[in-house]
């Protein structure tokens, strides 16, 4: 009989793949997951060839680099379904996508980091990706700083904090004052800190008791948002709105 403690190692390697490919949308490589996780490629490919096998990961037939597969996404929905929050947020999530005209996410806090348990496409033709069950940064994030703004057990962030780009906030002391005024206003919004040319605004989503469980928030082209070097203020009034629907769903 095994040990109590005692796990096995392939299981664990194969979950350490699976989050290395949920940490950003980009697909990524064997060489690229060699290095992310210190593995062999030979004991790469034979983890990944099983993973592919069951569904639980996609490899592109014209990159050879690998996704999240389509059975793994579905059995994350599963479990994201029986989440209230998420259930409760649907609709008013897919109503701030089309009062806005642009994308809509709602996050909660995991581990660090910032899991997006639902995304409405923009409402137009062009190409996007599926981000549900994909992590974003708290610090560069507006829902990242929503969250943190009014996390109870938060500690202060250690320095230097990762950059994304030339706008991310990678000062501990700075992110503290951005978090005082999330806090002050009930919004946070987010300048190109994530990714360049694209701006979004959160708001705190509560429980019934005042708790903050979560954010929503709307994510688009700064030429749309901030043409003029803030977040239009219309943008915000929808995301606060979204979220105060929420809030109050979560309190019946």
């Amino acid at each position: 009989m095994p040990n109590v403690g005692e796990t096995i190692q392939s299981v664990e390697r194969a979950a350490a793949i699976l989050r290395l490919l949920a940490s950003g949308p980009r697909q990524l490589g064997v060489a690229e997951l060699a290095r992310g996780l210190g593995l062999p490629k030979g004991t790469l490919h034979g983890i990944l060839r099983t993973l592919v096998r069951v569904g639980f990961v996609e490899q592109d037939p014209a990159t050879g680099k690998y996704r999240l597969g389509a059975t793994l996404l579905h059995l994350g929905s599963s479990y994201l379904d029986v989440n209230e929050l998420r259930a409760r947020a649907i609709n008013w999530a897919d109503a701030l996508a089309g009062r806005s005209r642009e994308s809509a996410w709602i996050g909660t806090l995991h581990e660090g980091h910032v899991l997006v348990i639902h995304h409405v496409f923009r409402p137009d033709d062009s190409m996007q990706t599926l981000q549900v069950g994909t992590y974003l940064p708290v610090h560069a994030s507006a829902l990242g700083k929503v969250l943190l703004a009014h996390d109870p057990y938060g500690e202060p962030a250690a320095a230097p904090l990762p950059a994304l780009t030339r706008a991310t906030i990678t000062d501990p002391g700075r992110l503290e004052a951005e978090l005082e005024l999330v806090r002050a206003r009930g919004w946070a919004a987010e300048m190109e800190e994530l990714t360049e040319g694209e701006v979004a605004v959160a708001a705190p989503i509560k429980d019934s008791r005042g708790v903050v469980v979560g954010a929503i928030g709307i994510r688009g082209a700064l030429e749309r948002l901030a043409p003029e070097g803030g977040p239009r203020m219309e943008f915000v009034s929808y995301v606060r709105d979204a979220a105060r629907a929420i809030t109050r769903d979560l309190a019946r």
